[in-house]
């Protein structure tokens, strides 16, 4: 397959190696889109796991609705399950990075069911991450999450210059020019940029509905050189996870995990899938 439907939106995604292997979901993060897994997707179908990488909702061209409400929490996890649904899976091994994390987070605490084992790279459990903001310097990490509640002037200050602001980030954080290049192009097509900041704009519409704790085998991967998020959320996890639950700490990666450590990452999912 390489798109599905939900609710009038067509959604695009990357179906590929053996069709009869254990499926594996990878969700990708702000402001990436399914190609964040490239380097990864190879290195599982080696090991007979079959990947399905969408393009979240505002990501795909053909699912850029407007309004933040549309990018709430329950929208973005109901599209996941719209996947599984239109593959004909039960359920799926869930992998997410960055908001794809917090998308995986909430499809397993919400659908245990439907999620066989959760890998989440970077990104805590929304709970710890809600803690440590109010218990750490995780707060300082997050300014931008605040900023990107204005309205327009952050499309703008990102995309000014043909994407310069935008560009400097991503490329501080070690990401390789071409991905750079990909990822920009991807954010200057005609709405992207807000509906990916739409996600951050209906986080205030999701405070009344909790994750809750996870009860799936979960392995959890972080890195030493993030720059957005601190070690207390990390720590503070486990305590929201009611099933096996393991940590990896990378040392000296940056928050761009799958880019940069592709091998490392295959490795993880290809274990926790076949242990749990």
């Amino acid at each position: 397959m390489d798109s599905f439907r939900r609710d009038g939106l067509t959604f695009d995604v990357r179906d590929a190696g053996p069709p009869d292997g254990d499926p594996v979901v990878l969700l990708h993060g702000f402001p990436q889109d399914s190609t964040a897994w490239a380097r990864v997707e190879p290195l599982l179908h080696r090991t007979g796991l079959r990947t399905l990488a969408p393009d979240q909702r505002g990501y795909s061209p053909m699912a850029r609705p407007r309004g933040r409400a549309h990018y709430r929490l329950r929208e973005l996890t109901d599209d996941v399950l719209a996947l599984l649904d239109t593959a004909g899976l039960d359920g799926a091994h869930v992998v997410g990075h960055d908001w794809g994390a917090m998308v995986a987070w909430a499809l397993a605490a919400w659908h245990p069911d439907r999620v066989r084992t959760l890998t989440a790279l970077s990104v805590p459990h929304p709970a710890a991450m809600a803690k440590a903001m109010v218990s750490s310097t995780q707060v300082l990490r997050s300014y931008y999450m605040v900023l990107f509640q204005l309205p327009v002037l952050p499309e703008r200050a990102l995309l000014a210059r043909d994407g310069a602001a935008l560009r400097r980030a991503l490329s501080a954080g070690g990401l390789p020019d071409d991905v750079v290049d990909r990822y920009v192009r991807r954010m200057r097509e005609p709405g992207a940029l807000t509906a990916a900041l739409a996600w951050y704009r209906a986080l205030p519409l999701d405070v009344r509905q909790p994750v809750g704790k996870v009860r799936v085998p979960t392995l959890h991967i972080w890195s030493t050189g993030d720059a957005f998020l601190s070690r207390a959320g990390i720590d503070a996890t486990a305590g929201f996870v009611d099933a096996p639950y393991r940590l990896e700490v990378l040392e000296g990666v940056s928050h761009w995990i799958p880019e940069l450590a592709p091998d490392v990452v295959a490795d993880l999912i290809t274990a926790h899938v076949r242990t749990a």
